[in-house]
């Protein structure tokens, strides 16, 4: 597989190793190195490159709204569905005994790896490398909004205190499932009304309680 995913970026790597690195998920990393320093580094790397694309797209926009689009674009909800048609849902190593439990899809695991890949073409091949995947996988959501997106946790609180109500409060309520896939479950109180909401993070978790309850407005 990783054969087919260098193809897909377009990058003939100098050190292969770090391709390997860049789709080995941490459960699958005993005894050798896991993709999460590269995810560090690509996120940084993914952060650089879209804000020099939207200020190139956007020169007249106000800061707020070009950071409005970049959280947007670097969400993992962005990334996800980037990864899964880049064919990383096959490509991440996990161990076996999670090759049947939906490790590989899960959002969290396809971002990451997205971002280690990120950072594996910002070390074997600079800037420019990793510049010209981003510019190629994203540009179909660089395309797909005109006004700067808002996430429903922004809307919430601009509806809340529009209303003079203060700001939502958000509680978490419980966490399962393994460390490497945990699921986090998060109640959003504004309003006088509540809302629950699911995600492999608090933040993800957070944003889904806040859609859901404006799902409810």
């Amino acid at each position: 597989m990783t054969s087919l995913i260098a193809a897909r970026l377009g990058h003939e790597f100098a050190n292969p190793a770090l391709l390997e690195t860049a789709l080995t998920h941490r459960s699958a990393a005993t005894g050798t190195a896991s993709n999460e320093r590269l995810e560090f580094l690509g996120d940084r790397v993914l952060g650089l490159c879209i804000a020099e694309w939207l200020g190139e797209r956007y020169p007249d926009e106000r800061e707020g709204d070009l950071g409005k689009r970049l959280a947007a674009l670097v969400a993992r909800e962005a990334l996800a569905p980037i990864a899964e048609a880049m064919g990383l849902a096959q490509a991440v190593r996990v161990p076996p005994a999670e090759n049947r439990s939906g490790l590989r899809e899960r959002a969290n695991v396809l971002a990451d790896a997205l971002e280690a890949l990120l950072g594996a073409l910002f070390l074997d091949g600079g800037l420019p490398a990793a510049r010209a995947v981003i510019r190629r996988e994203w540009a179909g959501l660089m395309e797909a909004t005109a006004a700067p997106p808002m996430s429903p946790k922004t809307r919430l609180q601009e509806l809340t205190l529009g209303r003079a109500a203060g700001l939502p409060e958000y509680t978490a309520i419980s966490t399962t499932g393994p460390a490497h896939a945990p699921l986090f479950v998060v109640r959003v109180r504004a309003l006088g009304r509540e809302a629950e909401g699911m995600g492999e993070s608090k933040r993800v978790a957070e944003t889904a309680a806040a859609e859901n309850w404006l799902a409810g407005t």
